[in-house]
């Protein structure tokens, strides 16, 4: 049917408002649901899913392997404590580092040797391989650390709270630590080895196995008393017999050998004199 011509405007004017209300209201759906959505699908996602601490498990060991002339036997040591010296491992992202046996994933508190300044780090690789350096370093851990190539450092293996865990994982830089102090970088630094790295709780199980410097004190003083012993039985070869000379002195002097050290010089007077070296009850036993 044909509409007159004066309520086809009026009919289209209405026909294009109910479309422009329409799809106002759809706009606005469309917008609060996905807003709705997308809080939805940022508490759920993926990449957020896979930061979680299931991100830290399984924890991987691995078989022993060689690096040139060198094997590593990767070992889950709880409280690993070495010194050593670090590289640089390049094309790595993150705050993480490399390691030839703490297992992967791991984290170790990294402490330059040279300014005390101490670095959380996640281990997630095996390495350095082209050498046999402590540790590896990516480019924005060495940087946090203030160190480079060849730089000595103390490893020591933490388990840090899950917040800073987090934030490795998603590449970023966990807060630094408390800075070692001089003196004991001092102490650190000559358990350092010429290459390679070496275990600062081998060292402390050695260092009770010293020997003691009392021993020789000991032994001297055991000596001198020996020496001391045997003086008066060769100045006194034979028993002097007391009775005869009793009835030819009228007094006797007995000197006891402890009251009369055996470097005293000999006393010069006029006369005879007895002197008492020893007293037995037998001849046998003298």
């Amino acid at each position: 049917m044909r509409l007159p011509d004066n309520v086809r405007p009026i009919a289209l004017t209405r026909a294009g408002l109910t479309l422009f209300v329409v799809a106002g209201l759809s706009a606005c759906a469309a917008i609060d649901g996905g807003s709705a959505d997308s809080n939805r699908a940022s508490v759920g996602s993926p990449a957020q899913a896979g930061n979680g601490p299931a991100a830290d498990y399984p924890i991987n060991v691995g078989a022993p392997y060689w690096v040139g002339d060198v094997e590593y036997v990767p070992n889950d040591t709880l409280n690993y404590d070495h010194v050593g010296y670090v590289s640089t491992d390049q094309g790595t992202m993150g705050y993480s580092g490399a390691h030839h046996t703490l297992p992967i994933p791991s984290y170790v508190e990294v402490t330059s040797l040279e300014t005390g300044r101490t670095v959380l780090v996640r281990l997630q690789r095996r390495g350095p391989m082209d050498s046999n350096h402590l540790l590896a370093l990516s480019p924005a851990a060495m940087a946090q650390l203030g160190a480079g190539e060849e730089t000595p450092v103390r490893v020591r293996r933490v388990n840090p709270p899950e917040t800073e865990r987090f934030v490795l994982r998603a590449g970023g830089a966990a807060p630094l630590r408390m800075d070692t102090p001089q003196s004991l970088l001092t102490v650190l630094q000559r358990r350092l080895p010429a290459s390679g790295a070496a275990s600062l709780r081998a060292a402390n199980r050695v260092a009770p196995e010293a020997p003691q410097p009392a021993a020789a004190t000991i032994e001297t003083v055991e000596l001198a008393a020996s020496e001391a012993i045997s003086a008066p039985a060769e100045l006194a070869p034979a028993p002097v017999p007391i009775e005869a000379a009793a009835s030819e002195l009228p007094t006797v002097a007995a000197v006891e050998p402890a009251e009369t050290p055996a470097s005293a010089p000999t006393p010069s007077a006029d006369g005879n004199f007895l002197v008492q070296a020893a007293a037995f009850s037998t001849v046998e036993r003298a």
